[in-house]
Parts: structure tokens; sequence; C-alpha cells
């Protein structure tokens, strides 16, 4: 059936516009995640230096209480040793995720197309793009916890987990990684205190023959 030149006319102009429509949409969600890279990548590079202390700093407190409660006894002591270990596995896990994190922002072209890929995941390119977009508006050492806010209010399909693990760099920027990087950090943070306060007490115990 000939549905005539005037009614193709009308599609063609429709199609035009739908494709103009979503080139516009792929545009503003390209700049956002650019935007949101070239904030992403000189702020994870800066805080190599401080994340790297922050792996350092509790070692030698963390190998005390391991070590003097290995050459204790009694249950003071084994104690000390699964507070020791506890220790070491919460820096292990934080320099695990420090090294990936700083892998992921090796190439800012490569990091800035797998976030635009997440975007267009989520469903909600408009809300989602504008969001990221006000968080590329400065880093710090909140910009994790401020991606792990704005992830939340993003519908996540169902087979997210598995096509969010097809992005070897973005992952580390999205759920569910964003929420453990920043569980691992605040962990990290408190084991220096802890640690240290944990190896005078070692040592302590130790001169007083409490282990």
């Amino acid at each position: 059936m000939d549905v005539g030149p005037r009614a193709r006319g009308w599609g063609r102009r429709a199609n035009e516009a739908a494709h103009q429509a979503a080139a516009r949409v792929d545009d503003t969600t390209g700049d956002a995640t650019q935007r949101l890279a070239a904030v992403i990548v000189p702020t994870v590079r800066l805080l190599r230096w401080p994340t790297g202390a922050l792996v350092v700093v509790p070692l030698p407190f963390v190998l005390t209480v391991v070590v003097l409660g290995l050459r204790g006894s009694g249950w003071s002591a084994t104690v000390l040793t699964v507070l020791g270990v506890a220790m070491a596995l919460v820096s292990a896990a934080f320099w695990g995720r420090r090294r990936k994190i700083l892998q992921a922002v090796e190439d800012p072209a490569a990091l800035s197309g797998e976030l635009r890929t997440l975007v267009n995941l989520t469903g909600r390119i408009d809300e989602t793009g504008a969001t990221l977009q006000q968080i590329a508006g400065g880093g710090g050492w909140r910009l994790f916890s401020r991606l792990r806010g704005a992830w939340r209010g993003a519908s996540m399909p169902a087979r997210w987990l598995e096509q969010v693990g097809e992005l070897p760099r973005a992952r580390y920027f999205a759920p569910p990684k964003i929420g453990t990087t920043v569980t691992v950090t605040v962990a990290a943070l408190w084991l220096v205190p802890v640690s240290i306060v944990l190896a005078l007490v070692a040592v302590v115990g130790t001169v007083a023959g409490s282990f």
C-alpha cells in the first residue's frame, strides 16, 4: 500500500528529528562524562602520595602487633594476633583497591568512554548525566563519596553487575565497587590510630608480662 509522498516526508522528518534528539542527548552525556573524567584523573593522581602514605604508615605498628601476639601466650596473645591479622587484611585490601584505581586512570580517553557507557546503561541518561556533571565541579577526598551518592539515585538494569563488570576502568567509579572503595578507605583511615594504640598496648603488655 502506497502511503504517498507527503506521508513519507513526514516519516522522514520524524526520523531525522529523533536522530537529532538522540545526538543531542549523546553529546550532553559525552560532555558530562568527559568533564567527570577530567576531574577523576587528576584527583586520583594527586591522591597517589597521601594514599600511599596511608598504606605505609600503619605497617610497622601492624607488624609489631602481629609479632608480639605470635610470641606471646594465652588468650590475650591470641586476641592480639587476630587483631593484627585483621589490620593487615584491611591494609592489603586498601592497597589492592588503590592499585586498581590508579591503573583505571592511566588512559583518560578510555575512562571517559566507559563512563559514557555506564550512563547509557542506567536508562536515565538525562538525569544521570546532569548529576555527574554537577559532581564534575570538584575533586578532593570526597569525590568517591559524592559519586556513591550520585549513583544511589540512578536506576540499575537487571544485568547491571554483569554489564558493569565488562568495563575494566569505569567499574571502579560505579556500584558496587564505588561503595567498597569508600568503605575500605574509611577503614584504612581508622587503621592508622587503631594500629598505633594497639602497638603501644602490645609493647606495654609484653614488657609487663601480660602476653
